[in-house]
């Protein structure tokens, strides 16, 4: 063979190999252009173990390559010093405005949704947020309590508070039902579930009175779905008989009789200080196969309405609370204003100090329990805000300061970042992305398949990434002070598509993607 054809096939050969890479892999264009690139921060990914310095290559809101070389791409943010993690997935957030979400995506939130209460009709519901266009992904399970009060009072669920669950008037004195109430309910459930919700939402410890055998129904009819429930546990007493032990109780049995999923929502909140009884047994009945997972919120307070069925009475007392332990607006009431706004505006909404973590080393321990809790998911239970004293759906940014929440609509991750990672040091840090990101995802994925490409950094995962600083990220929002939004959030990026970018919101950024199970043709 003539030298120069020599040559040049060897010359062919080599660049073939170069193309090919190491062990014959196809070498990515160092040339190629990405819709986005997240250049030079430390990418953790808490499913497979990644930590280090790489850039991170969107392509169509997804990613499409990690690398440790330098990408092009047609925007750029630098990450540099900084921590690059999968967005973080609220499983339990009523904030469903817009204000409520650009508040929770300061926070480093990119998927919120509202699983505990739910929504009625589901259809409605995505249609109207996608009409409106939403910053963060969103999407919600049906409202077994709607669908109990539609189907009582014989009025339509959008009538019900738009749909919502604003406002429970009446349901704490709903009891045991009607074989025939309850196919009418089954019914309603049964088309929100076509329609694409994530599962069941049940406030059963907004209606304790209802029966036994209904809550274990529901739970049938969502394992025969295949979806889970999402549970607000029936007693939040915490003297027996009919407590928070006697009502986590009921769950466990629920999930051994009916084979579900059961979600049980925030468990510092609904046991209090049985909380280490209760976990115990959780932990127990999940070594014994029982699919029951659960969530908390790093705060010894929580917020609902004055008039809930376990303020009420003899519930007060037994819950471990007395009167001067809840505030409104910042402000502790007295037992007059207590009894007063119980009997004249029972929707009044108020905070319930249930423990003191900041001054009382037990109480400090009990809320570590649930936090750390293995397994287990950090999320918000983010109310919505008001402003004047009313829930406000307006096109309103920056936030008002006269705006009230519970602190955790605004800071719940950011404060767990900075009190249990950095501070304390209580986590490592790839485990508590985990609890913000990865294991929220897993406790969808199996009904949920978009969930399956949410909480990872890798090839073909949705875009939805939080840049932020490790040294600085803390939470503002107080008791008193509550319309704060967290620091040290640099970038949140959605579906590829940057919504804060250098710790600024762009209020007319509107990535957000619904998060849905396939509704039925």
């Amino acid at each position: 063979m003539p030298l120069g054809v020599t040559w040049a096939i060897l010359s062919l050969l080599a660049v073939a190999l170069q193309l090919l890479g190491p062990c014959g892999a196809p070498a990515a264009d160092s040339s190629a252009e990405f819709d986005l690139v997240v250049h030079g921060g430390r990418v953790i990914d808490p499913e497979s173990g990644l930590d280090g310095v790489r850039d991170i290559g969107v392509r169509d809101g997804r990613i499409a390559l990690i690398a440790e070389r330098r990408l092009a791409g047609r925007k750029i943010l630098d990450a540099s010093g900084l921590i690059v993690a999968p967005g973080f997935i609220d499983l339990h957030s009523h904030a469903m405005q817009l204000m409520g979400a650009r508040v929770q995506a300061h926070d480093g939130v990119t998927t919120a949704l509202e699983l505990e209460g739910g929504v009625l009709p589901v259809a409605g519901f995505y249609d109207r947020m996608a009409a409106q266009g939403w910053p963060i992904n969103y999407g919600a399970s049906a409202s077994w309590a709607l669908a109990r009060m539609a189907e009582v009072r014989g009025v339509p669920p959008e009538r019900l508070v738009g749909g919502g669950i604003a406002s429970l008037s009446g349901f704490a004195d709903h009891g045991p039902g009607s074989r025939e109430l309850l196919e009418r309910v089954r019914r309603r459930l049964e088309r929100a579930l076509d329609d694409g919700a994530l599962g069941i939402g049940v406030l059963l410890g907004c209606a304790p009175k209802t029966g036994r055998q209904e809550f274990a129904d529901v739970n049938r009819w969502a394992a025969a779905r295949g979806v889970p429930t999402f549970t607000h546990v029936r007693f939040h007493a915490q003297l027996e008989p009919q407590n928070a032990f006697e009502a986590f109780q009921e769950t466990l049995a629920v999930a051994t009789a009916t084979g579900g999923h059961l979600h049980l929502c925030h468990v510092n909140s609904a046991a209090g200080r049985l909380a280490p009884l209760v976990l115990a047994d959780i932990a127990k009945a999940q070594a014994q196969g029982l699919r029951v997972t659960v969530e908390a919120y790093p705060y010894g307070a929580g917020s609902t309405a004055i008039g809930a069925a376990f303020f009420r009475g003899d519930e007060l007392a037994r819950s471990g609370l007395k009167k001067e332990d809840f505030t409104r607006d910042g402000k502790a009431l007295t037992a007059e204003e207590f009894d007063r706004l119980q009997r004249e505006a029972p929707g009044t909404r108020i905070i319930a100090h249930f423990l003191r973590p900041d001054t009382d080393p037990q109480d400090r321990a009990i809320l570590d329990g649930s936090i750390l809790f293995p397994g287990g998911a950090i999320a918000s239970d983010a109310v919505s805000w008001q402003v004047d004293g009313r829930v406000t759906h307006a096109d309103t940014w920056p936030l008002p300061e006269n705006a009230l929440a519970h602190p955790r609509s605004a800071g719940t991750f950011s404060r767990f970042l900075r009190v249990y990672v950095r501070e304390r040091q209580a986590i490592g840090l790839r485990d508590a992305l985990a609890k913000t990101s990865l294991i929220p995802a897993r406790i969808l994925e199996g009904s949920v398949p978009q969930m399956r490409r949410k909480g990872r950094i890798a090839p073909d995962m949705d875009a939805d990434l939080v840049v932020f600083d490790l040294a600085t990220i803390a939470d503002r929002a107080t008791y008193e002070k509550p319309a704060q939004t967290s620091t040290g959030i640099r970038h949140v990026i959605v579906a590829g598509v940057p919504l804060i970018e250098d710790g600024t919101l762009d209020p007319t950024s509107r990535p957000g993607r619904p998060v849905r199970r396939t509704p039925a043709p």
